[in-house]
């Protein structure tokens, strides 16, 4: 049984779900109907529903014995989930898209074409572990990665439309003995290893993985991220992942190939650097992260999620659209500018031959 649709409001220049849920940063939202995305969180699924000119609607689902209080009591605790997992009370999002489209020309061009892109606030077990299933990955293969993870290892939740919802396994689920031979049947290949060795190494070394994790956020960014480091199949991107998108480090910038190619055709690298590889080194690495952190300051993060955003193949007509538009705009401004020169050059000559018929006339006057 679902509930009613409630509203959050928060208008598309703050979030659009569109491309926040579908930008790289979580894989286990489903599309479940039109404008409807749909995801199991913690024993419940959710379901949110946008158009372009719309707030957010959001409902969950419950069997039907349950009180109308207790329905109540879980909606209210829902609003103040989202309210978290989109960080709508962290960031305004409208002001610091105008910072940065101030502070920088490439990201004003693509600024109108992806508005709304947030960082989420998610879990950290389940941001950690699905990216390190994104290593040498696209969007699409990790997404069909953690489902098969949730469905061997996790909680069914709920059935939507013929569609099985489960949440994202336990900790200790992913201890057991024959998680690495039924991860590789899975398809995946070395990660399996990473996933099992990470996953035996927090509950080995902590009392409660979980609350380990969590306890980063309250770290500095270069303390979380060495922390990180430790872990079995993390590496400087991961870190980085993980960083930004759970322990609420919002100057973390994950720098993957599409960054990397953004940096060389945006922002001059290799030219930056002197003697610097083409290649995505530990130096560059370095070197684009600090260069993004230096134009767009304390939400660089956020911001490089709109660039990183802008680079993928799902929205290639939007980049396209903000390119041309920007053409566009420049030749508007060009000729504009040629009119302008025109005109101008047609009054200094009316001007011109004015004085002359004038000087004429008194000539003839005083003859």
């Amino acid at each position: 049984m679902s509930t009613v649709w409630r509203t959050l409001k928060v208008s598309v220049e703050e979030l659009r779900l569109e491309t926040t849920l579908k930008c790289g940063q979580s894989f286990r939202w489903k599309v479940s109907g039109e404008n409807e995305w749909s995801c199991a969180f913690k024993g419940r699924l959710i379901t949110l529903r946008q158009t372009i000119a719309t707030d957010i609607d959001y409902r969950t689902y419950f069997s039907p014995n349950v009180s109308s209080s207790k329905i109540n009591h879980e909606l209210d605790k829902l609003h103040e989930f989202l309210i978290d997992y989109f960080q709508l009370n962290t960031v305004n999002l409208r002001e610091c898209y105008t910072k940065w489209s101030k502070a920088d020309k490439h990201f004003a061009r693509i600024a109108l074409k992806f508005k709304g892109i947030r960082i989420l606030r998610q879990d950290p077990i389940e941001n950690l572990f699905c990216f390190i299933c994104s290593t040498n990955n696209n969007i699409n293969r990790i997404s069909q990665m953690v489902e098969k993870l949730c469905r061997q290892y996790g909680e069914k939740i709920y059935t939507l439309n013929g569609e099985d919802y489960f949440d994202f396994p336990i900790l200790e689920k992913l201890t057991s003995p024959n998680v690495v031979d039924e991860l590789r049947k899975l398809g995946f290949g070395y990660r399996a290893k990473y996933i099992a060795q990470t996953a035996k190494y927090m509950c080995e070394n902590f009392s409660d993985g979980e609350v380990w994790l969590l306890s980063l956020r309250n770290l500095s960014y270069k303390e979380a991220h060495a922390a990180l480091l430790k872990l079995s199949g993390v590496g400087p991107k991961v870190a980085d992942c993980v960083c930004l998108m759970s322990l609420d480090k919002h100057n973390a910038i994950p720098v993957d190939t599409h960054v990397w190619q953004i940096a060389q055709k945006e922002y001059g690298f290799n030219a930056k650097i002197k003697g610097a590889s083409n290649s995505l080194t530990t130096r560059n690495y370095a070197a684009v992260g600090d260069h993004l952190r230096e134009i767009f300051g304390e939400y660089s993060g956020w911001a490089h999620s709109v660039l990183f955003t802008s680079d993928l193949r799902p929205f290639e007509d939007r980049s396209t659209s903000a390119r041309e538009s920007n053409s566009i705009s420049s030749t508007t401004t060009m000729i504009t500018e040629k009119r302008q020169i025109k005109i101008s050059q047609e009054i200094n000559s009316n001007i011109v031959r004015e004085k002359s018929l004038n000087n004429n006339n008194n000539k003839r006057r005083r003859s």
